[in-house]
């Protein structure tokens, strides 16, 4: 009998040279099972999975009289489940001797993935996995865990479009009225990128009797589903704070820059987690609530090109290629006569497709396309005159026979 026992190590080691192992979708996911024995070993089987999904779980209690209810949520979605036999088990016994030894392994990663993603409430983990199965013996494993980042292009019309709202509020303090607050924000689109700088376009009209404060910050939302339910949890990622605003003043944000700190991107296809930002312009009002205007944000992954700008939008490029129609005359020409088209034979011949000879180069361009000409005289003129009527003779039919 070989002695048990005799495994110095067994790891999972991820190819490509990639020293963080993030992966996007839809590549390949090459690695290795290293195994290395004191001692000739006895196997059954040497199998290797790759697994990713997202799980949401929490605990809410509720009082139901005198007594407190716990309630459990929780939910997982899947979105890598792939397996590899390195060794199979076929019912026989493998002896491997001692030394160390490499069993390589290629994964496809599946087309839609989620972003790699640690919560309070849920966690979206990818991970390979190698499990030893050893005779009378428990299984051996070794787990290796990579990031997935799912690539947002924020050079989309729906991204580049710009973002505007406007709201009021009509300050109170024990049932006095001490006039009114209003904001105007903008900014030039909805998709950014960390790192990145948003300039924020504002206006904030104090007309109470008392001095307020602006301010902006981006906001981030976790939110996680399960059962029906959803919990959320929000948090500041960066904020600024303005001057503050006379009573009966006026403040004006001339593209005021907010930076966009190392944060992780959103996510937005996963049925369970979703990962959402938001910009919120409020003013603080002493002696009553807030005054919030929230504008939508979506954190990419790819920067914004050099050429991309609010003009690269759908509509915009729509209006570049209209031009032409400043060209069009505002009174159609009358059509031409029947004989100045067709007045003699000639015409006939010229309908004929040129020859080779005749168009030269013409022929080698690419985008060269010959439509062949209407080689038939076009139909006669109207006329009100039947040119075939019916006999004199002719006995009118009845329509009752």
């Amino acid at each position: 009998m070989l002695p048990l026992g005799r495994v110095r190590s067994l790891a999972v080691e991820l190819e490509d040279g990639r020293a963080r192992s993030t992966y996007g979708s839809g590549e390949l996911l090459r690695g290795r099972v290293r195994l290395e024995l004191r001692g000739a070993l006895r196997l059954r089987a040497l199998e290797v999975c790759a697994r990713g999904h997202a799980t949401v779980h929490w605990l809410e209690s509720h009082s139901v009289g005198l007594n407190t209810v716990y309630c459990h949520y929780a939910a997982c979605q899947t979105f890598l489940h792939r397996r590899c036999r390195l060794i199979p088990d076929n019912g026989e016994v493998t002896v491997l001797p001692a030394g160390r030894h490499e069993f390589p392994f290629t994964f496809q990663l599946p087309e839609t993935l989620a972003t790699s993603f640690e919560g309070k409430h849920g966690s979206v983990r990818y991970w390979v996995k190698a499990k030893l199965h050893r005779p009378w013996s428990a299984v051996k494993k070794a787990k290796k865990e990579f990031t997935v980042i799912e690539p947002i292009d924020i050079n989309t019309p729906a991204l580049l479009a710009p973002q505007a709202g406007a709201k009021e509020k009509l300050a109170r303090a024990w049932y006095c009225n001490r006039g009114q607050v209003s904001v105007t924000a903008k900014i030039d689109r909805k998709g950014y990128t960390p790192g990145e700088v948003i300039p924020i376009f504002a206006e904030i009209d104090n007309c109470t009797n008392r001095a307020v404060v602006p301010k902006a910050a981006i906001i981030q939302t976790q939110t996680f589903i399960a059962r029906g339910t959803k919990k959320q949890k929000k948090s500041v990622v960066t904020s600024i704070v303005g001057d503050s605003i006379a009573a009966g003043r006026r403040e004006v944000w001339h593209g005021r820059a907010l930076k966009i700190p190392p944060v992780g991107p959103s996510i937005l296809h996963c049925r369970i987690i979703q990962v959402e930002y938001s910009l919120k312009v409020c003013v603080d009002i002493p002696g009553t609530s807030k005054l919030l205007l929230e504008l939508p944000l979506v954190i990419g992954t790819i920067p914004l090109h050099p050429f991309g700008s609010r003009t690269s939008s759908v509509s915009s490029q729509c209006s570049v290629h209209l031009d032409w129609l400043s060209a069009i005359p505002e009174q159609p020409e009358a059509p031409p006569e029947y004989s100045a088209v067709v007045s003699s034979p000639e015409p006939e011949r010229s309908l004929a497709p040129p020859c080779p000879n005749e168009l030269g180069s013409a022929l080698e361009g690419p985008f060269f396309a010959y439509i062949q000409e209407f080689r038939f005289r076009p139909p006669p003129l109207y006329s009100e005159v039947d040119p075939n009527p019916p006999a004199e003779t002719m006995r009118p039919r009845c329509m009752t026979c």
